[in-house]
Order: structure tokens, then C-alpha cells, then sequence
């Protein structure tokens, strides 16, 4: 334990994962095994009642362990991009269990666990409204994400080899704009997944100050878009 009181990560310790950003989302529960993350459960959440289930689902997945909350060493918590509702409740119920027990949390990309699990550098989501969420590598640099519609990704040409996907949507914007790339299909990230990611940096110490913890939009929320705020334009590092 750190001199704040934060738990730090040892081997064989319990970590929770969130991901509430997707159309449908996932609460997941692990153990350091050696080099090993095992995954002890795992629930699924229907999207639009995250508010109402995400803090049941992880007392269900604690019960069934037959271990506390307090037993807990870390949470792995998905930032986004994607709903801008789903994001702030996972983000808003992490906080609170954080808080109230002093576990450690890191935040992840949600395109950055379906980049990881497709085994692709480049990756993309659907973000409705033509648009995809973004991750792109760039030689010597690191990697970027963005939001993306059809003229930001013929900016892009060639495009890339690989791009991992999970939904068709994105699929058909990426095909439209770059024919020869070749789409690595994949199952949408869930919780379990965000946690193979992120286990590494709980392990190495690594923690997001919770006053700071925010969502990675990547687009304005729908009142910046028809109110009178200036349109930003929104990059972010990954």
C-alpha cells in the first residue's frame, strides 16, 4: 500500500475491469496468477440501463468469488470513445468504488483493447453519423485517435494494411474510403479484454488521479454540436 493509502498490485490479486461505452457493456473480475490473468467471471450489461445494473453486476461478480470489494486491488476502467452516457456512468460508478476503498485505477482506450485483441495497429469503431473512432500508428510517432468521417480518411490514403473492427457500420465507411485495406474482423472488446490490457500497468504502479479521470470522447457532445459552442477539433494521444 502507498503513504496515500492506494493498494498497489501484487501478484494473485483480485482487479476489476468496466467498459460501459459500447452499445452493450461488460463488468469483469480477475486474478494474477504468476504471468497469468485469470478470469474468474465475467456479466454483460444491456446498453441504456448501465445506471441502473453496472453497481449490481459488480457486486454479483464479487459474491460469486466470495470476496469484498476492499479485497480488490485495482481497477481497470475503459474511458471510451463511444456513448457519452455509457462513459460517464462507468466512469461516475469507478470513481465511487475507488474512492470509497482507495483501489488503484488506470483508464484504457477502447480502441486501443480492440486494436490488442485483433492484433492490428490501426482500429475503429462506429461512431454513427458516417463517422468512425479512429486509432492510427504512425511511423517514429506515437499512436493517434480521432474522429473520422469520409474526408479525413481519404486524407489518410493508402490507408493502412490491417484495421481491426467489430461492427459493420465501421466496416463499410473503412471499405468505401480504403479498398485494399484488409479488415480484421473481431468480437467487440469486453471487459475481460480490457483487463489483459491494462493488468500490466496496475502491476508497474500506475494510477489515473481520480479528480482528473475523464472520458475520451474524441467528439462533442450533442449540445456542443447544436448549440453555440465553437467546433474543436479533437485528437488524442494513445
Amino acid at each position: 500500500m502507498k503513504k496515500d493509502g492506494t493498494k498497489v498490485p501484487e501478484f494473485g490479486m483480485l482487479m476489476l475491469g468496466v467498459d460501459t461505452c459500447g452499445p452493450a457493456g461488460s463488468v469483469a473480475l480477475g486474478r494474477l496468477a504468476g504471468r497469468d490473468l485469470e478470469i474468474l467471471g465475467q456479466i454483460e450489461l444491456e446498453g441504456r440501463s448501465y445506471s441502473t445494473t453496472l453497481v449490481a453486476a459488480v457486486g454479483e461478480l464479487l459474491r460469486e468469488a466470495g470476496v469484498q470489494l476492499r479485497d480488490v486491488g485495482g481497477i481497470v476502467a475503459v474511458n471510451g470513445p463511444g456513448s457519452f452516457t455509457g462513459v460517464r456512468v462507468g466512469l461516475s460508478a469507478v470513481k465511487g468504488l475507488a474512492e470509497a476503498t482507495g483501489i488503484a485505477v488506470v483508464a484504457v482506450s477502447r480502441l486501443k483493447v480492440l486494436a490488442r485483441k485483433a492484433g492490428a495497429g490501426w482500429a475503429a469503431l462506429d461512431a454513427h453519423r458516417g463517422e468512425v473512432f479512429l486509432r492510427l500508428e504512425r511511423a517514429g510517432g506515437n499512436p493517434v485517435e480521432m474522429l473520422a468521417g469520409a474526408e479525413e480518411l481519404r486524407q489518410l490514403l493508402p490507408g493502412p494494411l490491417r484495421v481491426a473492427v467489430c461492427d459493420e457500420k465501421a466496416a463499410e465507411l473503412l471499405l468505401a474510403a480504403w479498398p485494399r485495406t484488409l479488415l480484421v474482423r473481431c468480437a467487440a472488446p469486453l471487459a475481460s479484454d480490457a483487463l489483459r490490457l491494462g493488468e500490466a500497468l496496475l502491476v508497474a504502479g500506475a494510477q489515473v488521479d481520480l479528480a482528473l479521470l475523464d472520458g475520451n470522447y474524441l467528439r462533442r457532445s450533442d449540445a456542443e454540436i447544436f448549440g453555440d459552442t465553437p467546433r474543436v477539433a479533437r485528437v488524442h494521444g494513445a
